[in-house]
């Protein structure tokens, strides 16, 4: 059976998560390999949120927002744009392809965008292949193995 990554996308409540919704109902088609957490702006995705999407399970992440000038919070967008290129950083510490960490800027009117991206970064994680963390990184605080809630 040929590899489906899983991909979380945080997506900004004001323009991305509706960019995603104007491509759903205007039927525009896009991979579904992207589960959406709808937040209130991008720039309120906490790296740990990131970090534990990989934890448990996804093969890539994309923080999705307004686009630069346009966020409903004045400055959340450039909190993630100074954030993300951290991140890439030290996700690649962790041995994760900096790839597999993306952020795009999707406007309300722009469902076809949302669907270009959603589509591109799908083909981009299926080349990259999953992601294989050391069996340590994916055991919770206890030791117990982590709850895989991406998957299902």
């Amino acid at each position: 059976m040929a590899f489906e990554p899983k991909i979380v996308g945080f997506l900004c409540n004001w323009c991305s998560y509706t960019g995603a919704d104007l491509a759903g109902v205007s039927r525009i088609k896009s991979a579904p390999n992207m589960r959406i957490i709808r937040t209130m702006c991008s720039g309120r995705v906490d790296p740990a949120f990131i970090l534990k999407a990989f934890q448990l399970g996804a093969d890539g992440v994309v923080v999705m927002g307004c686009h630069l000038g346009d966020c409903h919070y004045q400055e959340g967008n450039y909190k993630t744009i100074r954030r993300i290129p951290f991140l890439k950083k030290l996700i690649e510490q962790f041995g994760i392809d900096p790839r597999r960490l993306r952020l795009e800027w999707v406007s309300a009117s722009e469902g076809d965008r949302f669907a270009e991206v959603v589509n591109e970064f799908t083909q981009e994680m299926r080349t990259l292949g999953p992601l294989k963390l050391p069996v340590h990184e994916l055991m919770g605080k206890n030791g117990e193995r982590a709850k895989h809630a991406v998957h299902e």
